[in-house]
């Protein structure tokens, strides 16, 4: 008797089903779609533009399964999130800005002072083998 409710609630832990798919599919990511689609395309990766939409769509998903008698989070709801992140948000950075190069003016120094440095160290390696040449 223990080992049949040990089981059934390893079952119900790894997930709900098809069913489930087909739910968060149609009733949350067909939303959570059509609002990303509103929304600017550069702003997706901006986490005040989607943390709204983002939010929503985690309660869906949460709806759902409850709705169908169904663990959540599952197995299935991470898959389903890895698939939407790898859609959506997949060339953000962790912080939620967009990478991009710095102002030249800071960048600048950081490449001309090691370049400055190393042209400098060279000159005087070679200027003392040069002189202590002569002294021996």
């Amino acid at each position: 008797m223990h080992k049949t409710a040990a089981v059934s609630q390893c079952v119900c832990a790894l997930g709900c089903g098809p069913q489930y798919d087909d739910a968060i599919e149609r009733f949350c990511l067909a939303k959570f779609r059509f609002d990303m689609e509103e929304l600017d395309q550069s702003n997706w990766c901006s986490w005040d533009d989607t943390v709204e939409l983002y939010g929503e769509l985690t309660n869906c998903t949460f709806l759902v399964a409850m709705n169908l008698n169904c663990y959540w989070p599952n197995r299935q709801v991470d898959e389903f999130f890895i698939q939407v992140h790898k859609h959506y948000f997949n060339e953000c950075s962790l912080s939620g800005r967009l990478l991009r190069d710095p102002p030249n003016r800071i960048l600048g120094p950081f490449i001309a002072v090691p370049i400055l440095v190393t042209l400098l160290m060279t000159a005087l390696v070679v200027w003392r083998s040069k002189r202590s040449e002569g002294i021996v």
